[in-house]
């Protein structure tokens, strides 16, 4: 299949979920690419978004929302509903004649592709159960992650937003060369909080999931006196579920209550046990909020310097760490600011600046299996592309 020579811009299929964290990443992703002259479908699996949701998305990134109703590799029943979901991805990279797919799983990789494909590891299975499972792998994640494995080859490219967790993705996976790092990216709000700081401590994220330690965090709030409030679902979508006794539950909040929360500037705290980035934490330092979290190697990686550890289990110790933040306005001043200065090195134009120069390098290749010889035409269409993308877009 020729890389497509039909389109004055080159044209990026990507992939996404609606579900968590991938989502604000590929809106980011998405509208930073076609600020730059670049244009962009957004393939959504699994539930599909609402459709004012996938209108305000399409209105502010600039790019077309098209839900698939395609199943998620992570809630799909079969290796085989994750293997047909990518066979329809190859197809509509066809038809929409794109220049390169950019897929949020590896496992959506395993099919032929017409165009190099960059397969983002955001997180999976086999390093999720490494930090929270324990025994072998039960047999309805085990297959999950070998398809993850064979995406991981079939990829032309794999990013990670860690070291850490490109590391840890290698050696799950038995891969020759870890992936790429390029950092996940937000931007702080345009509105600076003014409010705060709060007299109480913030969380966030799935809080059905095991790597997010729910239970450690709510026997901290138990030992303090100030509330900890808890923003994000306590059930998930295969029937996991904790009832929290001293957290305070806000239930799911979209952007705009996630926002508002961050606004007042509380402690924000993730004593997560598996995080490969942490996008929350990244939004409440943004927000300028002080950050208490668990001492993992991607945290320790992003925040050292901008954040007090603790260890993830030790909830006393947590629980001491958020009381004596309260305690100390200067010192809880001093760790707003650290935190907000570390979060400006991990902006939107810094995350599409690393994935633009993945592109480049990939439709440079002269060396790329998934393509067939050019023809001349081909070929000066194809550096035609390269040339666009090495000017930062089409713009």
């Amino acid at each position: 299949m020729p890389v497509n020579a039909r389109h004055a811009r080159p044209h990026i299929l990507m992939s996404a979920d609606a579900l968590g964290g991938v989502w604000p990443y590929s809106m980011d992703l998405a509208g930073a690419l076609t600020q730059r002259g670049l244009a962009v479908t957004v393939a959504v699996l699994g539930p599909v978004p609402e459709p004012e949701r996938a209108a305000a998305a399409a209105a502010a990134t600039g790019a077309r929302i098209l839900p698939t109703g395609l199943p998620l590799d992570w809630t799909a029943g079969r290796p085989e509903e994750v293997r047909g979901a990518a066979a329809a991805l190859a197809r509509l990279a066809r038809e929409l004649g794109a220049d390169l797919v950019h897929l949020h799983a590896p496992a959506l990789a395993l099919a032929g592709f017409p165009v190099p494909v960059v397969a983002v590891c955001h997180s999976c299975v086999a390093t999720w159960w490494e930090a929270c499972g324990a025994g072998p792998m039960p047999a309805d994640l085990s297959w999950r992650a070998h398809l993850a494995a064979e995406g991981c080859r079939a990829a032309d490219a794999l990013l990670a937003p860690t070291e850490a967790f490109a590391a840890a993705t290698a050696r799950a996976y038995g891969l020759a060369r870890a992936p790429r790092v390029v950092r996940n990216g937000r931007d702080r709000p345009d509105a600076v909080p003014q409010g705060g700081p709060a007299g109480h401590a913030f969380t966030a994220g799935r809080l059905w999931d095991g790597a997010k330690n729910a239970a450690t965090l709510d026997r901290m709030a138990a030992r303090l006196p100030c509330p900890v409030l808890a923003a994000g679902p306590v059930e998930g979508p295969n029937g996991e579920r904790i009832d929290p006794a001293h957290l305070r539950l806000l239930g799911r909040l979209d952007e705009a209550g996630i926002d508002a929360q961050l606004a007042v500037r509380p402690v924000f705290v993730s004593l997560a046990r598996y995080e490969p980035f942490g996008l929350a934490v990244l939004e409440a330092a943004c927000a300028s909020c002080a950050l208490v979290l668990s001492d993992i190697p991607s945290f320790r990686e992003l925040w050292d310097g901008a954040a007090l550890f603790v260890e993830a289990e030790d909830d006393a110790a947590a629980a001491a760490a958020v009381a004596d933040l309260m305690a100390d306005p200067a010192r809880r001043a001093a760790l707003c600011e650290a935190a907000c200065a570390r979060a400006a090195r991990y902006g939107v134009a810094a995350m599409a600046d690393g994935v633009l120069a993945v592109f480049r390098d990939l439709l440079a290749s002269a060396d790329h299996d998934a393509l067939p010889a050019p023809s001349a035409g081909e070929g000066r269409a194809r550096m035609g592309v390269v040339r666009i993308l090495e000017r930062g877009g089409a713009a």
